[in-house]
């Protein structure tokens, strides 16, 4: 019991954001002419909120199977090197491996990517916990999206921003709470510069690489500093 609510309170800061998103991606997904199951479908086996908005146009769009990969490939790549830092907290955690590899979005990884758990609690089922937690959030609030618009007149221009807000007050949270600014700062001018060399349509992978090889390379640094703070 103590797992559980440890769990729920450290995923507070996400269902604050993703059921008003959930909500958002409802109406958007009911707008586009895709009603409660195949807003309940999406949020449960797809799970990605970014990849979710950008799926009802594709499917309203009637774009094609390789459009599809490639535009997910595209959208999710952070997950390739976001996650990599996650192998050692994952690495012995049995029957909960797969759900933890699928349910590891962004705000789970921000909440998690420190690798403390509280003392008392079964690591793995706690991380566990909070992603579930973390998913029901954005089912639930699909659910209320779905509903909503099925029964009230709303507009969906833009409702798709919901997620840039996300990302940044995501961001800002992480800025606050730690004094090791180099990670970030790392991230910002290593993406700010890929923007200006690859332009907005094609420097996001360019930006994760060369943000990972930094990292790579200043590790010691990062970590000797993190020491110094601690």
């Amino acid at each position: 019991m103590k797992t559980v609510k440890a769990a729920f309170v450290k995923s507070l800061p996400v269902m604050a954001g993703y059921v008003i998103l959930g909500i958002g991606f409802g109406i958007l997904a009911w707008n586009g002419g895709y009603g409660l199951p195949w807003v309940l479908a999406m949020s449960l086996l797809i799970y990605a909120g970014s990849m979710q908005y950008v799926g009802v146009g594709l499917l309203a769009g009637g774009a094609s199977v390789l459009t599809v990969i490639l535009t997910t490939i595209m959208v999710n790549a952070r997950h390739l090197f976001y996650s990599i830092s996650m192998f050692g907290h994952y690495k012995d955690a049995g029957r909960y491996k797969p759900y933890l590899i699928f349910g590891l979005t962004d705000e789970t990884y921000s909440l998690l990517c420190d690798g403390k758990t509280p003392e008392g609690t079964d690591p793995h089922r706690f991380r566990f916990l909070v992603s579930l937690f973390n998913q029901s959030y954005w089912v639930l609030g699909s659910i209320l999206g779905s509903l909503a618009g099925s029964v009230l007149p709303f507009s969906a221009a833009g409702i798709e921003f919901s997620m840039t807000a996300l990302f940044i007050a995501s961001f800002t949270e992480q800025w606050i709470e730690t004094k090791d600014r180099l990670p970030a700062l790392t991230g910002l001018l290593g993406t700010l510069l890929c923007l200006l060399v690859f332009g907005p349509e094609g420097f996001l992978i360019p930006a994760m690489c060369l943000i990972t090889l930094l990292l790579t390379l200043f590790r010691s640094t990062i970590s000797a500093g993190r020491k110094v703070s601690e």
